[in-house]
């Protein structure tokens, strides 16, 4: 049975990625972000070879009280 009609893929938005600092510095911010997320955000900062300070602070972030 042949197909006379081929369909395509509906277009989908694809939001654009933030840079991992932005990424980061926001999670960082956000008292309400996942551990897994900022675990996340670790391990690719890590697979970048990413910058000390910012590596510092996610560890700081990981390791900081939810109410402080």
């Amino acid at each position: 049975m042949q197909q006379t009609h081929q369909a395509s893929p509906a277009p989908r938005f694809v939001p654009v990625a933030k840079p991992l600092a932005d990424q980061i510095a926001e999670a960082i911010e956000c008292r309400s972000t996942p551990l897994s997320q900022l675990l996340r955000l670790m391990s690719a900062l890590n697979a970048e070879g990413g910058n000390e300070v910012l590596r510092h602070k996610l560890r700081a972030r990981i390791g900081a009280p939810l109410d402080s």
